[in-house]
């Protein structure tokens, strides 16, 4: 039989085209678009989103009906107090009252703000003084390189509660200063795995071809090595946060945090502990909240950690 010319072929294959037999072409497939699919296969980091998502929107429209529910998170009814005080859980007060009165519940979401802004605003300060100075030591090397580490070394030889509290000392104490403290004592973790994935991302021939056509540093690091490397800085800054809600947890149960009545999950602690035997539900409460929060923050960022691994692309 005689095999159809180069001609013939090309009309067969329009032909089957027009009439739908030939497939489409498959979509491109992206690092993100990827990391997103595998992201929601994972149930633990879904359930993680999903309780963050709660919490935001929850502390974020409190205005608009928590205190006609509860009441005021901060002012207090002399007047009530003697039967209002250290209510146990009940309808009325899901989560208890403490001495003065004031419904747990309100006082924990709006805690919820403060915890969650600290967390946010910190990482984002943080991450911003890692990022550029780690890009700096990993791309420009030598002499930058080694003061910038070696000045990492240092705010790492600190204890870092300790390293806080004293920065707080010195600037006051407040809501701003908390998150300011906490965000500029943090980049050091972050300079140092932002430098590892730009020393792994630098040497590759696309880098090369970049600055041989001409291309600025700048313009290297913008649009070549930054978003190459940028994947495991959001793995390590959704842990973060994680870590920032601890940090001002911890602050706030050592008096050097957010400055009363503003309710704070660690504050909330400290005044609890007084009433364990009592009242442990001004104890338990809030410290459930501090554990399930920073916890979906954690398996969030493990989530991410899986799905941003391009060896697990194919998987």
């Amino acid at each position: 039989m005689q095999e159809p010319s180069p001609t013939q072929r090309a009309g067969m294959a329009a032909k089957a085209e027009s009439m739908g037999q030939v497939k489409p072409a498959a979509k491109s497939r992206t690092l993100w678009g990827d990391a997103f699919k595998r992201l929601r296969k994972n149930k633990l980091a879904v359930l993680a989103v999903i309780w963050i998502v709660f919490v935001a929107l929850v502390a974020i429209t409190a205005d608009l009906w928590a205190q006609d529910w509860l009441g005021s998170p901060t002012a207090s009814d002399s007047t009530l107090m003697a039967t209002t005080s250290l209510l146990p859980p009940s309808a009325e007060h899901p989560f208890g009252t403490d001495p003065l009165g004031r419904d747990i519940l309100v006082r924990v979401i709006y805690g919820a703000r403060v915890s969650l802004s600290v967390g946010i605003m910190a990482t984002a300060i943080s991450t911003a003084i890692g990022l550029i100075l780690g890009a700096i030591a990993a791309f420009y090397g030598g002499i930058w390189d080694t003061i910038i580490m070696r000045l990492a070394d240092v705010f790492l030889a600190f204890p870092y509660i300790l390293f806080v509290v004293a920065m707080i000392a010195v600037i006051g104490q407040s809501l701003t200063n908390v998150f300011i403290a906490i965000g500029i004592l943090g980049w050091p973790s972050i300079a140092r795995v932002f430098r590892s994935a730009i020393l792994t991302v630098k040497e590759n021939d696309y880098v090369d071809a970049a600055r041989a056509m001409g291309a600025s540093d700048a313009r290297i690091i913008a649009r070549h090595i930054f978003p190459n490397s940028v994947a495991s800085i959001v793995v390590y800054a959704t842990m973060n946060i994680g870590g920032a809600i601890l940090t001002e947890s911890s602050l706030s149960f050592l008096g050097m945090g957010v400055v009363p009545p503003t309710p704070s999950w660690g504050s909330m602690i400290q005044a609890g502990q007084a009433y364990l035997e009592t009242a442990p539900w001004m104890m338990v409460m809030p410290g459930l909240a501090i554990l399930s929060t920073v916890l979906a923050f954690t398996l969030l960022g493990d989530g991410l950690r899986d799905a941003l691994d391009v060896k697990m692309k194919d998987a």
